[in-house]
């Protein structure tokens, strides 16, 4: 699970990831959205200096239970997870400080 590629239409359920292991990032949007394609670059400089840490794209949309039980309104949407945890979001990034801020409380 890597910072490139598109985002999976098939998601995994909540309680796969509240069962998720470690320190684990969801992100959700959609490879058409102007402001996802945006924060890439951000996202994959942040990522760089956490290789432990996995990272799951999720496409999002009207009915897409995984996005609503984490109340994503706006993409990208980043749910920093810690052992299945809810840590952190950081929605929109607009600064890779944002993002290597959030992971640094994910991954100790």
């Amino acid at each position: 699970m890597g910072t490139e590629g598109s985002y999976a239409e098939v998601a995994p359920t909540r309680e796969e990831v509240d069962a998720t292991p470690g320190p684990f990032v969801v992100e959700f949007g959609n490879d058409w959205c102007g402001h996802c394609r945006r924060a890439q670059p951000l996202i994959a400089g942040a990522f760089a200096t956490h290789p432990r840490v996995r990272h799951l794209k999720v496409a999002d949309g009207p009915g897409r239970r995984l996005g609503r039980s984490f109340r994503v309104k706006l993409w990208p949407t980043l749910v920093f997870l810690a052992d299945g945890k809810a840590i952190a979001q950081v929605v929109r990034p607009t600064d890779e400080s944002q993002i290597r801020e959030a992971l640094a409380m994910i991954d100790t």
